[in-house]
């Protein structure tokens, strides 16, 4: 019965957890959307309603095969704010083409 009752109290304490949303970016002006992606290191932050992306504040926090690319997003304050970078996969040329 003890057990019963202790994976229970598991199971609603694991369906009251609800996901974090997303800084949005149009919200922040283009330092605080900035300083989210400094601080962190990495960030997932909406740039609209339906639109988000990952980004980082340098290639740490990529993988072996990517490398950074800058990246801008609309804040309050301007249409292109250079953010930080997001994480793109080497494009690697084998034959020369």
């Amino acid at each position: 019965m003890r057990k019963i009752v202790c994976v229970l109290a598991l199971l609603v304490a694991a369906s009251s957890v609800q996901a974090q949303p997303r800084p949005l970016t149009p919200n922040l002006t283009c330092n605080q959307a900035r300083g989210l992606v400094l601080t962190r290191g990495q960030i997932v932050l909406g740039t609209g309603t339906y639109t988000y992306d990952r980004y980082v504040s340098d290639g740490r926090f990529c993988l072996r095969n990517e490398m950074t690319e800058l990246a801008f997003v609309p804040t309050r304050d301007t249409p292109q704010c250079p953010v930080g970078y997001t994480c793109r996969e080497l494009e690697l040329d084998f034959f020369g083409d």
